[in-house]
């Protein structure tokens, strides 16, 4: 090492790729702590989503800041600091496409919160904190227009066996089991959000149909009017890992 070298000054750290960094670790500590404020009861559900809202923003910032941070890092520029340029856009980007996916599921999705296989003769809670029927013939309209897919799923097998295979696949699937009651065909359970905890409820009933067994499923929000989706997304899989461990029963 030459004497030039030992005194070239060190190049300054880049002041945008700071703070993005810094602003972008701070907005995903705010998303999270919105959710574990709710749990502990600290304030409403909905102040904990103004909050998240407002974290996503601050992301959003985050993220241009860390892109002026790598445009000032880039090699040959004046300032250093590159690497945590490429970590604050990594850290941002996490809740903004979280954000984003929110408000592309709240623009594409049906505005209901109550999803059912059975629209007609939908399954009714009866072991829920409020056991109430299928919203109506509004709410079914908008479910066969954004949801034209949902339908009940046929098993080859006798009721007694499929719904056997129902509390299995729920199980596998975590859900907390509130009512199981195979006499009726009716197995109620809930299930909950990683972040606020928010219950969310489902019902499969089975009952007899020609040939083996007719199983339908409702997914319900506790809270909120919309669901951006889940409900449905949830049916979805359910039903698919049934039809494959009803097929992998018969085999």
């Amino acid at each position: 090492m030459n004497r030039d070298s030992m005194s070239k000054p060190t190049k300054p750290l880049s002041t945008p790729a700071i703070l993005g960094l810094i602003l972008g670790l701070a907005a995903i500590a705010t998303i999270v702590a919105s959710g574990i404020g709710y749990r502990l009861g600290w304030w409403h559900f909905t102040r904990g989503l103004q909050v998240s809202e407002w974290a996503a923003y601050g992301a959003a910032v985050a993220l241009v800041l860390s892109v002026l941070g790598l445009v000032q890092t880039r090699p040959g520029a004046a300032r250093r600091g590159g690497v945590m340029a490429v970590l604050g856009l990594i850290v941002a980007l996490l809740p903004v496409a979280t954000a984003l996916q929110w408000e592309y599921a709240s623009r594409t999705t049906p505005p209901i919160n109550d999803i059912s296989t059975d629209t007609a003769d939908a399954p009714v809670f009866w072991d829920m904190p409020n056991p109430t029927d299928y919203p109506g013939a509004k709410t079914a309209a908008l479910q066969r227009a954004g949801y034209p897919d949902l339908a009940p799923l046929r098993l080859a097998m006798p009721p007694e066996q499929a719904f056997a295979q129902v509390l299995a696949v729920a199980k596998e699937k975590d859900w907390t089991i509130v009512a199981s009651v195979p006499a009726e065909g009716r197995l109620e359970a809930t299930t909950s959000s990683l972040l606020y905890g928010f219950t969310d409820e489902v019902i499969v009933r089975v009952k007899a149909a020609e040939g083996g067994a007719l199983v339908d499923v409702r997914s319900r929000s506790r809270l909120g009017r919309v669901d951006r989706g889940v409900n449905a997304k949830r049916i979805r899989s359910y039903l698919v890992a049934l039809q494959d461990r009803a097929a992998d029963a018969r085999r």
